[in-house]
């Protein structure tokens, strides 16, 4: 192979792996310190064991538009739920789990499974819990439910009902 051709695909997968799709993950620590503004706070409960936090990493945060939209509408934070930092937010310490390895963190008190993701307030009240695994296109329709503010609109079982035909294209537009 010549020199030319070998830099044609060292360029090509450079471009894409430009092109892949990212969350911008923030630490708790600097989400405990960010002002941000009209946004809401995402926080990705996670563990290193959980099949399923590994599915929602590889299939749907890889997504084009579940990254778009977590980037530009919340401030995404990723959080190990057996972690081990202490850190305070908004005005509580919260410290690791007591008994052991795999013991919940204080912050992940309360969660029934993982991986969960919990949408807080720019105040740190707790706006909604999220329970699950969702394939891409599903997570759209619940990130966008609450970053336009049509959580105050439609109950959700009607917007699933008219979000492809009435708001997927308002959304598109304003993603782009």
């Amino acid at each position: 192979m010549n020199k030319k051709r070998i830099a044609l695909i060292i360029a090509g997968l450079v471009l894409m792996c430009g092109l892949q799709a990212q969350v911008s993950w923030h630490s708790i620590q600097d989400a405990a310190q960010a002002k941000i503004g009209a946004k809401l706070y995402f926080v990705d409960f996670y563990t290193s064991w959980c099949g399923y936090c590994k599915k929602m990493d590889r299939e749907t945060f890889s997504d084009a538009t579940v990254a778009r939209i977590l980037n530009r509408y919340y401030y995404p934070v990723k959080f190990n739920a057996e972690g081990s930092d202490t850190f305070t937010w908004f005005g509580r310490t919260y410290k690791p789990g007591r008994g052991g390895r795999s013991a919940a963190h204080e912050f992940a008190a309360g969660l029934r499974g993982y991986p969960t993701f919990v949408l807080y307030k720019a105040d740190g009240t707790v706006l909604q819990a999220i329970p699950g695994f969702y394939p891409p296109r599903d997570f759209v329709v619940v990130l966008w439910y609450f970053a336009s503010g049509d959580c105050d609109k439609y109950p959700f079982e009607r917007y699933q009902q008219i979000f492809d035909k009435e708001i997927r294209p308002q959304m598109e537009k304003q993603l782009k």
